[in-house]
């Protein structure tokens, strides 16, 4: 149903570009893959995140939330605003940990943006214990102005992007359809911002050298500069520094799909029923943050991360309670080795308090190799 929708857009209005292709698989209203009512996350779906792996996953984050807050000077109404929750299990490992080691005052609250409705009954179920501090939007437009921390926990890679391609210059795919499918187009770039984008972070001008832009991030930066009237930005996700994601070698891109667990890297099959993701430019982030007023305060692994926020106190904590959770070791150990590297950690923070030195770059802070 999906593809003969977009065959009848490109029918009714020419050639599309690739972001807009990647646009309508993932989320077209009805059919789109992250707003469809088929379960997407875990054992039974197409991949798994961080919290599905465990939750010290949450406990951990939770410890930097605090040290944030109280840098922040304790607010009353401090907020912890988490886009894309998935099934609720990061949000679950978070608000269980605040209430039982934390012990948090005043009226705190946890907000959820989440764009799918059937994955929004999903997370209502799984966090039916914390009614009283969770809240849902539907958007980052109906969230008013809060004071607090954004958490995106793999969201941007998931955000559409544009793909190009250097010919005699660089150039951008669009699609076509014929009755086998979906056949690219190489055409003029879409827009201005685009060559800038090429410039400024140097792509390699060798020719076949293909790669993905990702424009909607900025865009995202700007939505949440709007909403945060102070505190911080967490991003945890695949990515690289701009000098690494745009390496002369890799010149394929990091396009992935996620279909059942299994990866391949063709877009234009299983149309509305895989994911489609391609890694973050974290120096890009950088970069427009910066020009927002979002100060970069640290960039490291995932692994690194939260071995400085302390995972090894936790473990240690945990087995003394109950010798039993020793089973639980191997789950853990991929949060630090294989999404641990392949995941980086970016917190920005926006605002007069005096956040420096975080705990979670405690081991490692690579800002200066954005």
């Amino acid at each position: 149903m999906l593809e003969h929708i977009i065959r009848e857009k490109i029918k009714r209005k020419g050639p599309i570009t690739f972001e807009i292709f990647m646009d309508l698989g993932l989320y077209h209203p009805e059919f789109g893959y992250y707003m469809s009512d088929n379960i997407r996350i875990g054992p039974p779906g197409d991949f798994y995140t961080s919290p599905h792996i465990h939750p010290i996953f949450g406990w951990l984050l939770a410890n930097q939330l605090d040290e944030i807050k109280r840098a922040m000077g304790n607010p009353d109404d401090f907020t912890i605003l988490e886009i894309g929750a998935g099934r609720g299990y990061l949000a679950a490992g978070i608000l269980d940990f605040v209430q039982k080691n934390l012990k948090w005052k005043g009226k705190w609250k946890y907000l959820i943006v989440e764009r799918n409705p059937h994955t929004l009954q999903d997370q209502k179920q799984h966090l039916e214990g914390y009614d009283s501090l969770v809240t849902w939007k539907n958007s980052l437009a109906e969230v008013g102005q809060f004071c607090g921390c954004i958490i995106a926990n793999e969201v941007l890679d998931a955000f559409p992007v544009h793909i190009v391609i250097m010919k005699d210059q660089f150039q951008e795919v669009y699609l076509q359809a014929d009755q086998k499918g979906f056949i690219e187009i190489i055409g003029d770039l879409s827009s201005p911002e685009l060559s800038e984008y090429i410039r400024k972070y140097n792509l390699p001008e060798k020719r076949g050298y293909r790669t993905e832009i990702n424009l909607r991030i900025k865009d995202y930066l700007n939505d949440i500069n709007t909403i945060l009237s102070e505190g911080s930005v967490i991003s945890i996700d695949y990515g690289y520094s701009a000098w690494e994601y745009y390496a002369e070698e890799r010149n394929r891109g990091t396009l992935l799909c996620y279909h059942k667990h299994k990866i391949n890297e063709n877009p234009y099959m299983n149309i509305g029923d895989q994911d489609i993701t391609a890694h973050v430019n974290f120096s890009a982030l950088k970069d427009w943050g910066n020009d927002l007023g979002l100060k970069t305060i640290g960039y490291c692994s995932q692994g690194t991360f939260l071995a400085s926020l302390g995972i090894d106190e936790i473990i240690s904590n945990e087995l003394q309670k109950d010798p039993a959770f020793e089973l639980e070791l191997l789950k853990i150990k991929g949060l630090l080795f294989d999404m641990g590297e392949s995941h980086q950690v970016m917190i920005q923070h926006k605002g007069n308090s005096d956040i420096q030195d975080l705990r979670g770059f405690k081991l490692s802070n690579r800002v200066n190799k954005l």
